[in-house]
């Protein structure tokens, strides 16, 4: 059985380590061109781009039907997707994806995934996550860990190796890399950011950490395919163009 679901995605010109990296050309085609035609195959019933960007808003009218404006003031694309949220026709119990505008190789799969897992558990908010194949992996903190429970909910989010192996610290065993593509309920996402900002989100610049913080719930399922090459840096997208 299908599940119905709405996918909005945030496209900031300006990213702190890589600007104008969503109009970067991948063989031809954008990087957040390619996000959408990804977006497209998973057939989520809209898919609304969320932009402060004239130079993006005008780069998609060729390729997305759905353009939303937002403030240049927002904090995250969550707050940027609440905006769209506001302005659109949604329902509160309207399932949302939240797919990142830097993920030109995200598998329809995954995103179908997350807003299923989303219906299957009593948690506002699901999310995905990956097991850690290396050391480097382990220890680079732009690669960002999850510890679940034994129902696959999570307990902590770092950019620290967690769960520290005591008695091994050249180990990777059951260590998860989280992949950043999230699945909320409509209300829930507005009153999500209403919540002021705590410390632990402050001290990992991690925005999932305010949910656990309040007490809410996160589902995090493995995910069903290996997620491939995002764009953070330029390095990435010579890694991305290597790949096609």
């Amino acid at each position: 059985m299908s599940t119905d679901f709405h996918v909005i995605i945030p496209a900031r010109y300006h990213s702190t380590r890589f600007p104008g990296k969503l109009l970067e050309e991948l063989n031809g085609m954008s990087v957040l061109e390619r996000v959408y035609r990804q977006v497209l195959l998973a057939q989520p019933k809209s898919i609304t781009i969320a932009t402060d960007s004239e130079l993006i808003a005008e780069h998609t009218q060729h390729f997305a039907s759905s353009v939303v404006m937002t403030l240049p003031t927002h904090e995250t694309g969550t707050d940027r997707i609440a905006e769209v949220i506001t302005k659109g026709c949604f329902q509160a119990d309207d399932i949302i994806v939240n797919v990142q505008g830097d993920e030109p190789f995200i598998a329809p799969e995954l995103i179908s995934q997350v807003a299923r897992s989303l219906t299957q558990t009593h948690a506002p908010m699901a999310t995905l996550c990956w097991p850690i194949n290396s050391l480097e992996m382990l220890h680079n903190p732009n690669v960002v860990k999850v510890v679940r429970s034994q129902d696959n909910h999570a307990l902590y989010f770092s950019r620290s190796p967690i769960p520290a192996n005591r008695d091994n610290t050249q180990s990777f065993i059951n260590t998860y890399r989280h992949i950043g593509l999230y699945a909320y309920r409509a209300g829930f996402l507005l009153d999500y950011v209403t919540w002021p900002v705590c410390e632990l989100e402050k001290a990992e610049a991690l925005e999932q950490l305010r949910v656990l913080w309040s007490g809410a719930a996160i589902k995090v399922e493995e995910a069903c395919a290996e997620p491939l090459q995002d764009i953070n840096t330029k390095e990435d997208l010579m890694r991305a163009r290597a790949l096609l």
